[in-house]
């Protein structure tokens, strides 16, 4: 396999981190390996949480549909960073998946 390739399926895999339940697919393969793949992993994986607590938080008007909002945000600039190959850490939810130990 060229190193493009190589890079192009990296990428690929680093992008399903950002896609909810999707962010077990890198998770199960080799792909997991790679230290870029391993860094979107974890921000994916606090991604998901953070979805998940907000999926209660939402129907509460004004702080939910903020906490919405910034979530989707989060998620646009994971997927930027994936593409631009940029491991910049997502704020507020950075330091959280830093610690994850995968």
């Amino acid at each position: 396999m060229s190193s493009e390739s190589s890079k192009s399926n990296n990428n690929l895999m680093a992008a399903l981190s950002y896609l909810g339940i999707l962010v077990i697919v890198p998770l199960l393969t080799d792909a997991k390996n790679d230290p870029f793949v391993k860094y979107h992993i974890k921000q994916g994986l606090v991604l998901l949480i953070a979805y998940v607590i907000c999926g209660f938080i939402v129907w509460v008007p004004i702080i939910g549909w903020l906490l919405g909002i910034l979530l989707f945000v989060l998620f646009i600039m994971g997927l930027m960073n994936v593409f631009a190959g940029k491991q910049q850490p997502l704020p507020v939810i950075g330091k959280y998946a830093e610690k994850l130990n995968i």
